[in-house]
């Protein structure tokens, strides 16, 4: 299954997956379980809108530049119709961009061939038109990811990866730019940041790609970049979490120094460590750790400063053993209080109805309950759901739920 904000793993074992004009300020409805809210609250109810492998938007490559528009607006105006405030748009999905950009080539999953003008500006069509629903539109990066593939040829004669091979390393089937080469590092934030400069986004939004996720029997062949590099650290493993600190602090202040409006938040996998590893993790029995398999300290980005927001995707129900989102929702509030750094809870709508999950999954009211539940802790400030096609599908009427017990008027964004 998709994760929220790309390949997200399993709790057991990793997974490979395929993968605002202001509103008006409101509370929770009346009527509803629970506690009702400060009717001033500003909540973020966002969702996101993947465009990697075609998943939500575009419906396919090659489509008109009237027919992408069009595709492109209607997920807008689904997120008005659901009450929502925020669009998460992924536009930079595998080292190639949805504007036009000067550093990478025209995205393939507009055109189906990458580098082909698509003869518009999507990025820039995306932001004007959020903004004149109301809506923020939150730019969603990728890092590191060059590739859902290993071959090089299949990529566009200019890409940067192609004129850098020695920057890329294949894994896992996929292709990684190396986050240990200070280069790419430098290049990458460039690249990104260019989108930053052109547009008049709400947020520069990164989800769980940094380091891959781990493959059983394969290793990220980064021993050449370790020998140059990691004199200093104890082992790999901490020099590969500090060339991730470096890539999110100095991207932080990059941002700041250039828009300082334009926020910064990291959607990760939802299990910074387990308890079992460090007194400070979560009660959790996670098979993945973001800190230790893909070197990426979530918490320590928050304690330090250096992102406004945090997303964990928290993509379990409520009482799962291994990972039970009643436990996480209180262990992250706890992580972020004091810091300034918001709490946003990634949702897992994909999963409600699909008869190959929990039977927890098969009750339209689980999503609903998560809102509820999180709204007891006061730090959690909204919700963003995955994904956009399963928000227009519905497919057993849990969003329709979510809205009619907790959105039945609009609320402004958290700022």
């Amino acid at each position: 299954m998709t994760g929220a904000a790309g390949t997200v793993a399993g709790v057991i074992a990793p997974a490979a997956v395929a993968g605002d004009a202001a509103a008006v300020p409101r509370g929770r409805g009346p009527g509803r379980p629970g506690a009702p809210r400060d009717a001033l609250r500003r909540e973020l109810r966002g969702m996101w809108v993947a465009t990697v492998e075609n998943l939500d938007w575009p419906a396919e490559p090659g489509l008109s530049a009237a027919a992408q528009r069009a595709g492109l607006t209607a997920f807008l105006d689904e997120a008005v119709d659901r009450r929502l405030n925020a669009v998460v748009l992924q536009v930079r999905p595998s080292a190639d961009a949805l504007w036009p950009s000067p550093h990478e080539p025209w995205a393939a999953c507009l055109t189906g061939v990458q580098g082909r003008d698509p003869g518009w500006d999507p990025l820039g069509t995306a932001v004007q038109e959020a903004h004149a629903r109301g809506l923020e539109l939150h730019a969603w990066f990728n890092p590191y990811r060059v590739a859902n593939h290993t071959d090089l040829s299949r990529l566009s004669a200019a890409h940067p990866a192609r004129l850098h091979p020695a920057w890329v390393l294949p894994y896992g089937g996929k292709l990684y730019y190396n986050p240990g080469l200070p280069e790419v590092r430098a290049f990458v934030q460039d690249a990104m940041l260019d989108a930053v400069r052109r547009y008049d986004i709400d947020a520069v939004h990164w989800d769980d790609y940094f380091y891959p996720y781990p493959v059983a029997g394969q290793s990220f062949a980064d021993g050449p970049a370790y020998a140059k590099y990691g004199a200093g650290f104890p082992d790999k493993a901490a020099w590969r979490r500090d060339n991730t600190d470096k890539l999110v602090r100095e991207m932080s202040g990059r941002i700041k120094a250039l828009k300082p409006g334009v926020r910064f938040g990291i959607s990760p996998f939802g299990v910074w460590r387990n308890a079992s590893t460090d007194p400070l993790g979560s009660r959790t029995e996670a098979g993945v750790q973001t800190y230790d398999d893909l070197h990426a300290d979530t918490r320590g980005w928050i304690k330090k400063g250096w992102i406004d927001y945090i997303c964990p995707q928290l993509y379990w129900n409520i009482g799962f053993a291994p990972a039970d989102y009643a436990e996480l929702v209180p262990w992250w509030g706890e992580v972020v209080r004091g810091t300034g750094v918001d709490l946003f809870i990634g949702e897992a709508l994909y999963k409600a109805g699909d008869p190959a999950q929990p039977a927890a999954w098969q009750d339209p009211a689980e999503l609903s309950r998560h809102v509820d539940l999180a709204a007891g802790h006061d730090q959690a400030r909204g919700h963003v759901y995955f994904s956009g096609n399963s928000v227009v599908r519905d497919r057993i009427g849990a969003m329709d739920r979510v809205v009619a017990d907790h959105y039945q008027v609009r609320a402004r964004p958290p700022r």
